[in-house]
């Protein structure tokens, strides 16, 4: 790989997906609308569109080529069909990134658990359906539809020091400010990864000769109330927990919701161990 288009590389993990790329010595271009600044400076190129219209794109990328393009910004089957209209004949692979959403609740599910290959494809807009659906649908599109390898990496809930969504954030503060946190159920368990391990896969996958789905997840699992026990002793406060949902609560889940990751490392990637890097994490959010 010696070129790269990347989608959604200003923030979060894809901010660390461009670092790894340029720490490869891969040419980047940065596709983005330009409303929001990037810490890259003159390491790399920006290519100024919008993802989500088809002659946005279209006219931002004629006479342009790369070896692989990355999209963080793929949410139904009609954000797809840009991509395969827009990129197809001008990429030699497509990577993008898709979530542990299209499996329904379950235990250490395997890419099996939801067939893109076979599922009912509708060409639908992410505004029209849910994300679960939506990320099925673009999933559905690309294994049925398109010509070019493609790679859709499943992940959990994203964690890291620059999450913008500030769902661990959440937790934290509530504890610190003592205000009662709703959970369903603390014997659910849910995997997560880390920024950083999400864009270093990222790079990695792109330079293999894998295509098709496969989840990426640091090692290991944390039950609800055991990552309440950790904010505790992290914050040093008392976790005050209600079964009634008064308010938002991003990890409330019903039952476990984790994948297993088995498939990626059997193509040879090493994973963290959640458990190596949460507890500094939450005490980093804690100050």
């Amino acid at each position: 790989m010696n070129t790269a288009l990347v989608f959604g590389g200003t923030r979060f993990f894809g901010v660390n997906l461009v670092e790894n790329l340029l720490n490869q010595g891969v040419k980047v271009t940065i596709a983005t609308r330009q409303t929001s600044e990037d810490p890259f400076g003159d390491k790399v190129e920006r290519l100024k569109l919008d993802r989500f219209d088809h002659s946005s794109v279209e006219s931002a990328v004629h006479g342009r080529e790369w070896d692989v393009v990355f999209d963080q910004l793929c949410f139904s089957s009609n954000d797809a069909e840009i991509i395969a209209n827009t990129l197809t004949g001008r990429m030699k692979r497509y990577v993008f990134t898709s979530t542990l959403s299209v499996y329904d609740y379950g235990e250490n599910m395997a890419e099996e658990k939801f067939d893109p290959y076979t599922y009912d494809l509708k060409m639908v807009d992410r505004q029209e359906v849910s994300y679960q659906e939506g990320k099925r649908q673009a999933e559905s599109y690309f294994f049925q539809k398109t010509s070019f390898p493609v790679v859709a990496m499943r992940i959990p809930i994203v964690l890291g020091e620059q999450d913008y969504t500030e769902r661990l954030l959440h937790y934290v503060l509530s504890a610190k400010e003592g205000k009662e946190i709703y959970f369903p159920n603390l014997e659910a368990e849910m995997c997560f990864v880390h920024q950083k391990e999400a864009g270093d896969f990222l790079a990695w996958v792109a330079d293999t000769n894998f295509n098709g789905p496969v989840n990426v997840c640091a090692n290991g699992t944390i039950s609800m109330g055991d990552l309440m026990r950790l904010i505790s002793k992290k914050t040093n406060a008392t976790i005050n927990i209600t079964t009634e949902k008064l308010a938002e609560s991003p990890y409330g889940i019903k039952e476990t919701w984790t994948i297993s990751n088995d498939r990626a490392k059997n193509l040879g990637y090493n994973f963290t161990n959640l458990q190596d890097w949460l507890p500094d994490l939450v005490a980093y959010l804690s100050k």
